[in-house]
């Protein structure tokens, strides 16, 4: 049985025109002719064929493909082989790239997931990745620092929220046992610096205390911090970083 131009085309997924071209230079003639001339294609040159498009897939160039396929001592079995290994060999590449696309997009998905108009709902005129840059720098090497991004490029629009919220009721509380005259070693003040660092390891990364007395040390040296803080409520800065200090002392 033989085969038009055509239909082998549609077999392989090829043009006609890459056909043609293929029997113009030699790479694969048809084995016959209709009575009108037509190109017709027998089995042997299908077989011929795929192991064109084998080797095509692996990107050799049509001159050492013909070389390939024409060279005398070669063996099919040894032609199979051969594919077999540059297949596997291609495999093992493609699969070295999905794991460099799937790490380019795991970085482009790090970070708050909004959109500049969420955030600002959100957060209203606090921009949540105004530091990015130099927490990258600072701490990127650190398993927190990548537990952190792990966790937050999950974070819905909701959760986000929710946790602001959740910072703001505790905020509030903070501020109310500072207007009461509570001392850092107070239980309650303890307490409080206690939820802060659970509140930390539920949305951020795991914070051991000693780690909690590094943030709180922080939280006076870097104005930054402190601003925030203060704006809670005066003195709060200093009134945590000794609460969370005095915690940390109560769990040792």
């Amino acid at each position: 049985m033989s085969y038009s131009v055509g239909q082998v085309a549609g077999f392989a997924g090829v043009t006609v025109r890459t056909l043609h071209h293929y029997d113009e230079i030699g790479l694969l003639c048809p084995s016959g002719r209709s009575r009108a001339g037509h190109r017709r294609y027998e089995d042997e040159d299908l077989d011929r064929l795929q192991r064109i498009l084998f080797y095509r897939e692996l990107g050799f160039p049509l001159d050492q493909v013909t070389a390939l396929l024409d060279d005398p001592d070669a063996d099919p079995r040894e032609h199979l082989r051969r594919q077999h290994s540059l297949l596997t060999s291609r495999i093992a590449d493609l699969q070295k790239m999905a794991e460099a696309v799937e790490h380019a997009m795991e970085a482009r998905r790090m970070g708050i997931n909004l959109t500049p108009e969420e955030k600002f709902e959100v957060f209203g005129d606090h921009d949540p990745d105004q530091y990015e840059e130099e927490t990258e720098r600072r701490w990127g090497d650190t398993e927190a620092y990548r537990e952190s991004r792990r966790r937050t490029a999950r974070y819905t629009k909701a959760d986000w929220q929710r946790m602001q919220d959740e910072t703001k009721e505790w905020g509030a509380r903070y501020a109310a046992l500072l207007r009461d005259g509570g001392e850092p070693t107070d239980e309650r003040a303890m307490d409080l610096a206690e939820e802060h660092r659970r509140q930390i390891c539920r949305w951020y990364y795991e914070c051991p205390h000693e780690m909690h007395r590094c943030l709180g040390d922080m939280y006076v040296a870097d104005p930054r911090f402190t601003s925030f803080y203060e704006a809670v409520a005066p003195g709060m800065a200093a009134h945590l970083r000794d609460a969370i200090h005095a915690n940390a002392a109560r769990h040792a």
